[in-house]
């Protein structure tokens, strides 16, 4: 059965949130994920012809508005950022997630390495698995858990209060 062309009012209507949601995590400003947004539906009207299946459409539009994001060079104008070559998984478990706060956590999140940044926003807020990252990111499924276990030690260490690792009493969130 041949399934009909994706239009791009069925892009929109179908995962402007979501898409949008992703921006913001990226950019950490919603003027700039409006704007990243904006910018990603106007390259996929313009491209829709490349859509072969309208099932992978959402992680289509993510790659779009990542690659935007790395053109716009947003990493090198933010500094600040810390090498995680060096982090050790802590003993602790994560916060959950309500026990965070959002503007925090956002902070946290700009402070990482898109390498870092880009995994943790796909799985944990976006639900995508692990194979619809790494063929997004175009790196191996391992490299893809490692940067995952990676960018949590650094989210923990940021997020977690020093005296709520020490006695143990956050709960399994992340």
């Amino acid at each position: 059965m041949h399934r009909p062309a994706c239009t791009i009012e069925h892009l929109v209507t179908s995962h402007y949130q979501s898409v949008y949601r992703y921006a913001v995590r990226l950019a950490g400003v919603p003027g700039d994920a409006e704007d990243l947004t904006q910018e990603a539906y106007r390259i996929a009207h313009e491209k829709l012809h490349q859509l072969r299946d309208a099932d992978r459409a959402r992680p289509w539009l993510f790659s779009i508005v990542r690659n935007l994001f790395l053109l716009a060079g947003r990493q090198r104008q933010r500094g600040g950022w810390v090498s995680l070559d060096d982090v050790e998984a802590p003993s602790a478990p994560p916060p959950p997630l309500e026990a965070v706060d959002p503007a925090e956590l956002q902070q946290a999140l700009n402070d990482l390495p898109e390498e870092f940044r880009t995994p943790l926003i796909l799985f944990y807020f976006d639900e995508c698995s692990y194979r619809d990252i790494a063929d997004q990111m175009q790196v191996p499924l391992g490299t893809v858990m490692s940067r995952l276990a990676r960018g949590k030690a650094y989210l923990r260490r940021r997020l977690v209060p020093l005296e709520a690792a020490q006695t143990g009493t956050v709960c399994d969130g992340m």
